[in-house]
């Protein structure tokens, strides 16, 4: 049986107009962003709810793999990430997530990483937003060296 954790964080958004909306995280003198949606509903003055679902997967998959490297004693190692976010229609011909693609390119040639198998083979579960959506659509992460080498992948 799962044991249910308290919330983590309360988000507010604020109507700004149309679908544009102000998030604001509670973090004490963070940034707030403005969501919008894409033309035509929106005007796209600000990421719509499915660029946010990618930049979160994204940016949860980036951030378990730093984590997984800095665990074996690598030091801080620069990576640049990529993501997709594929839209298809339902059966009632409404937009839905389809899956997301993520690129993550080290800035370190493979064989100067550190127990570089063990932290590909778990930074995946160490990602709690993409874990938690691989039951609704597939999430498909590489990651490449910095000679352009796929370390981890299709």
């Amino acid at each position: 049986m799962e044991q249910v954790m308290e919330p983590i964080a309360a988000v507010n958004l604020s109507l700004e107009s149309q679908l544009r909306f102000r998030i604001d995280f509670g973090l004490a003198g963070g940034p707030t962003i403005t969501t919008d949606a894409m033309p035509p509903l929106g005007g796209g003055q600000g990421p719509d709810s499915e660029r946010l679902l990618v930049a979160a997967v994204a940016n949860c998959l980036s951030a378990s793999l730093a984590f997984s490297l800095r665990k074996y004693r690598n030091p801080e190692i620069a990576m640049r990430t990529q993501a997709e976010g594929r839209l298809t229609h339902n059966d009632q011909g409404r937009l839905r997530m389809h899956g997301i693609a993520v690129d993550i390119h080290l800035g370190a040639p493979a064989d100067s990483i550190r127990l570089l198998e063990r932290a590909l083979a778990q930074f995946e579960d160490f990602c709690t937003v993409t874990q938690s959506i691989r039951a609704a659509f597939p999430v498909v992460a590489r990651v490449f060296d910095s000679d352009g080498k796929l370390l981890t992948g299709d």
